[in-house]
């Protein structure tokens, strides 16, 4: 995280706080991570929905999701194509505190802090991640080459 930034991030306001009361903390830094559930690019920028969950100590998001306290919304106004951060990417922001939205979800509406990112930082995909459907992490195994055979269609 960029050091100029990371002084300016209120580190006494929590995502719990954020969520509770998101008006009364606008234009103020806040250090939130978690995973990424949907990207959408609108007209003037990319709207992120992430589902918090708690930082560790090296400021990436933990891996249980039953310690999330809520999702958010993170709006980058620079050109970020959804494609590069799909769902289950895990993410660090500092964001800028800008209030909230109530959107549909499933059966009901709920109430989103919103946040306009600062910086946004990519973590790389864990073990179990690269094993999801539809995710390539390498060489595949092969039947009759064994795990590290490359197909020439590959290249």
């Amino acid at each position: 995280m960029p050091a100029s930034l990371q002084l300016q991030v209120d580190r006494t306001l929590t995502f719990a706080r954020l969520k509770e009361s998101p008006d009364s903390y606008r234009g103020r830094l806040i250090l939130v991570g978690g995973e990424v559930l949907s990207a959408k690019r609108l007209k003037d920028g990319t709207r992120v929905e992430i589902l918090q969950i708690p930082l560790e100590e090296s400021q990436a998001p933990g891996t249980d999701r039953m310690t999330s306290e809520g999702r958010l919304l993170a709006i980058q106004r620079e050109f970020l194509d959804p494609a590069t951060i799909p769902p289950g990417t895990r993410v660090t922001i500092i964001g800028e505190a800008t209030g909230a939205m109530t959107l549909p979800l499933d059966e009901t509406d709920y109430t989103y802090p919103t946040l306009e990112i600062k910086h946004l930082k990519v973590w790389p995909m864990r073990d179990n991640q690269a094993s999801r459907p539809g995710s390539y992490s390498g060489p595949a195994w092969h039947p009759f080459y064994g795990p590290w055979y490359r197909s020439p269609y590959w290249r």
